[in-house]
């Protein structure tokens, strides 16, 4: 909301030596956002000069110009001049425009001034002469869009001495302090809301521009609208107030004045005539919106009813839309002319040709004009304030101050021409306990401060046994019960009050095991140099069959009836998709090197499973265990995986050093990462998925701990999947050369790692180390064979690692050689290389066993 202060000083008081600091903080204090401060950031010399004289000269360029003899004021030294017989300054001025005559009044920029931009002005050679100084178009002075003129002041009504000071003759020194007002306090979106909490902040005088004898404000007979709104929304009818009068004879050609141009441009809107100005203004004033017809484009009476649906009309930006059930509309005989609190018709605004005027105040129901806002995507000034509240006693005095200014402003005569459909208005009071306040700040207010807090909001309070009755203000629709007495309480007393305690907290709360292991899983990967970069959940049926299953089947998922994207209407079943489109825009955009990881939610819904609810509880009320049960049946199961891509280079090309690509090893580590983070060990054992590269894809497992009935593992567990992406597949996510992916489902990887993860003791004994080269079929994974080993040379192998893969000479065809080295060590001894052999030679027998492997001669 912008507060043009020369506004705010006519319903409060603004003490003269205040600074628009001075007025945000007091803002600030009763809970408002400072946002910026807003002038027209110009400045002098700014004058009002007189045209005496001007020659028309066309130019080469088609353009014809003017050489003006503008009168600017007095001379400093009241002598006459030499050259023009008069003590007056006269300036040559080079003008562009034609809209004006010989000794009409105009605004005129002398050299050293500054227009909004920032533009300086000077004195310059133009089109072959000197001009000192620019005549000024209202869009150059920053009060309106108009440029195809000058701005001529008699149009304004102004008739100002030669000289005058044109800035302050036109409002044009006047600034705007702009505050965010939160969605709850839409009495604020008005100059008599701020006043009102300026007051509140600084003590100051407040003066209700809506104060006025209930007599003066009834509008007549003659022109009472019909409310029949068949189906309320919520049982709440449309339209409980509907006040409206007539002006006849205004003239819509007269100029709106320059103090309420200004006013208007401060305050974020343009001018656009004075009858419109008119409702804009008093909008702004009061808080209620105002709409005016062309009294002689109505057909008969008005009535206010519920659109039928696929109903069309024309509103006033010239879009025809077709209308929904919940829509209310405003209609004549004709049928609709506005969308209620949202905006007018075309048909009936008013023009450069309305003599006679209908207004039109009302309070219209917050939900169906909201609802009408978001399904049209029309949010405006009118909207933004119906939907959040507006005061009930309000209409009476907003059309009454709209018609005043009508007759004031544009010639017009009052009428006892109009009508009323009003509701009374009942605020239900709040019982507040006398202590609540304080237990729930945490502050000692006297009871006094709670009373006094309370009134100066406009509430009404009644003494009742162990406490008071509060009424609200009709202005505060957001209070509605006793934690928001308390909130005011606080605000009024200043929030500076409450002290900083930080609370204990209860034992045993906290990260959860899941959210612990989730962490370190994310920080140990972004710690090994992986970025993350989270995506949105949204897939295809084609990228969840192919990256969500082993074989890249059919695969059902969970279609969004609203997708925020058409082309992207599932929910994901992997992570990997969402990677490949992060990669992509890395990529196009010249981050070519890249280490991408993602945890997330991905979405699993079973085979045949039906999804989603129509059933959506009403607000304000806890649903019933048996609601939020149903609730949760209607989502799919939701498991969290963690992911990651690697495309481009590990290492870049350097001097004596060739550029490494990102492979399956870098994959791997990030797999060892995670699984040290969590907890487990995970095993790499061949596989194959429908999106990856057949040969290079690896299945993981961790593998189940024994149990105390069998004494051993049941087994292994599939956790995940590494692998190269299939060519076919990188090249339809335009990833240029090869790319490498893992993903594992992190709820499974956690839940397998126990409740606690014990870290390993350090053994203070060396280490024996040997390396072992073994003959098998070319067949054999590399890593059951490395587990065999492992199997056999038991609790004495610290660690063992592939170091070479050899297929050649001296290995028979068909065959290879594997090379792992071994490292062996004792918690209690130093180990012999005859122990090391030995425990070396027990895996090798297991291996022989399981795989026919002999040592490599």
């Amino acid at each position: 909301m912008r507060v043009p202060l020369s506004w705010l000083r006519e319903y409060v008081d603004v003490a003269e030596d205040v600074t628009p600091d001075d007025v945000f903080a007091a803002l600030v204090s009763v809970g408002f956002e400072e946002e910026e401060l807003i002038g027209f950031d110009i400045s002098g010399p700014v004058v009002v000069g007189q045209v005496l004289s001007f020659e028309e000269e066309p130019q080469s360029n088609g353009k014809t110009i003017r050489w003006c003899q503008v009168d600017v004021g007095p001379l400093p030294v009241a002598e006459p001049v030499e050259a023009t017989g008069t003590d007056h300054d006269v300036r040559g001025i080079v003008c562009g425009a034609s809209n004006f005559a010989v000794g009409d009044k105009v605004v005129v920029t002398l050299p050293g001034a500054v227009l909004p931009g920032p533009f300086p002005i000077a004195a310059r050679k133009t089109y072959g002469h000197v001009s000192d100084g620019m005549i000024a178009s209202a869009r150059e002075l920053g009060l309106g869009d108009e440029h195809n003129g000058i701005l001529i002041l008699s149009e304004l009504g102004i008739d100002a001495p030669v000289g005058t000071d044109a800035i302050a003759l036109l409002g044009l020194d006047d600034v705007a302090v702009d505050i965010n007002v939160t969605p709850d306090r839409g009495y604020a979106f008005s100059l008599r809301g701020v006043a009102r909490e300026y007051a509140h902040a600084t003590g100051a005088t407040f003066r209700d521009p809506a104060d006025r004898d209930f007599a003066e404000l009834q509008p007549g007979t003659g022109f009472t609208a019909v409310v029949d709104d068949t189906a309320p929304i919520r049982g709440n009818v449309g339209a409980t107030e509907f006040v409206t009068r007539v002006v006849r004879g205004v003239d819509p050609s007269r100029p709106t004045p320059p103090w309420m141009i200004a006013r208007l441009t401060l305050a974020g809107m343009r001018s656009l005539g004075v009858l419109i100005d008119i409702t804009n203004y008093v909008m702004l004033e009061l808080g209620n919106p105002v709409h005016g017809y062309d009294l002689d484009k109505l057909d008969g009476g008005i009535v206010v009813r519920r659109a039928t649906p696929g109903e069309t009309m024309v509103t006033l930006d010239g879009q025809q839309r077709t209308l929904s059930g919940e829509d209310l509309l405003i209609t004549d005989a004709s049928g609709p002319i506005g969308l209620a609190g949202v905006m007018g018709g075309g048909t009936t605004e008013m023009s450069c040709t309305t003599r006679n005027v209908l207004i039109e105040a009302a309070t219209f129901d917050p939900i169906t004009i909201a609802r009408t806002a978001r399904r049209h995507k029309l949010p405006s000034e009118a909207s933004k304030r119906f939907e959040r509240g507006v005061d009930p006693l309000i209409p009476f005095a907003a059309a009454r101050r709209v018609a005043d200014l009508m007759v004031s402003l544009a010639g017009g005569t009052l009428t006892e021409e109009g009508g009323a459909l009003f509701a009374e208005v009942q605020i239900e009071g709040i019982d507040l306990p006398a202590g609540f306040v304080q237990g729930l700040i945490g502050v000692d207010y006297a009871d006094e401060e709670v009373v006094g807090a309370l009134e100066t909001i406009g509430a009404e309070i009644t003494a009742v046994d162990g406490g008071w009755q509060v009424i609200p203000p009709t202005w505060r629709p957001d209070l509605t019960d006793k934690w928001t007495l308390a909130e005011e309480v606080a605000r009024i007393h200043g929030l500076d009050r409450i002290p900083s305690v930080l609370p204990t907290p209860p034992s045993g709360r906290g990260l959860t095991e899941l959210q612990q292991g989730r962490r370190r899983v994310a920080n140990a990967l972004a710690a090994a140099g992986l970025v993350e970069t989270p995506a949105f959940p949204f897939t295809t049926q084609e990228q969840n069959d192919l990256h969500g299953s082993a074989t890249g089947g059919t695969l059902p998922g969970v279609r969004l009836t609203n997708p925020l994207d058409g082309q992207t209407p599932y929910l994901r079943r992997s992570l990997v998709p969402g990677l490949l489109q992060t990669a992509h825009r890395n990529i196009a955009r010249g981050l070519v090197d890249l280490a991408l990881f993602e945890i997330g939610v991905v979405f699993l819904p079973e085979p045949g499973a039906v999804y989603g609810t129509d059933e959506v509880p009403p607000l304000g009320v806890r649903p019933s265990d048996e609601t939020l049960a149903a609730l949760n049946a209607s989502i799919p199961p939701q498991a969290r995986h963690v992911a990651a891509l690697f495309s481009g280079h590990v290492t870049p090309r350097q001097p004596g050093r060739a550029a490494e690509e990102y492979g399956l090893s870098e994959a791997l580590d990030a797999v060892r990462v995670i699984a040290d983070a969590a907890g487990v060990a995970i095993d790499v054992v061949q596989g194959s998925r429908a999106a990856l590269h057949p040969g290079r894809t690896g299945v993981l497992q961790v593998r189940e701990a024994a149990t105390p009935a069998t004494g051993s593992g049941a087994g292994t567990i599939e956790v995940g999947y590494v692998g190269e992406l299939h060519p076919q597949v990188a090249a339809d996510a335009d990833l240029p050369g090869r790319a490498v992916v893992l993903e594992l489902d992190l709820d499974l990887v956690l839940s397998l790692a126990g409740e606690r993860v014990v870290a390993a003791s350090l053994s203070p004994y060396p280490a024996a180390t040997q390396d072992v080269s073994l003959v098998v079929a070319a067949n054999v994974p590399a890593g059951e064979l490395g587990a065999a080993l492992r199997e056999g040379a038991g609790a004495l192998l610290e660690s063992i690692r592939l170091v070479d893969d050899y297929r050649g000479e001296g290995v028979p065809a068909g065959s290879k050689s594997l090379t792992f080295a071994l490292r062996f060590r004792a918690d209690d001894r130093t180990l012999t290389a005859a122990e090391a052999s030995e425990a070396k030679l027990a895996g090798v027998a297991v291996a022989a066993e399981r795989f026919g492997a002999a040592i490599r001669d």
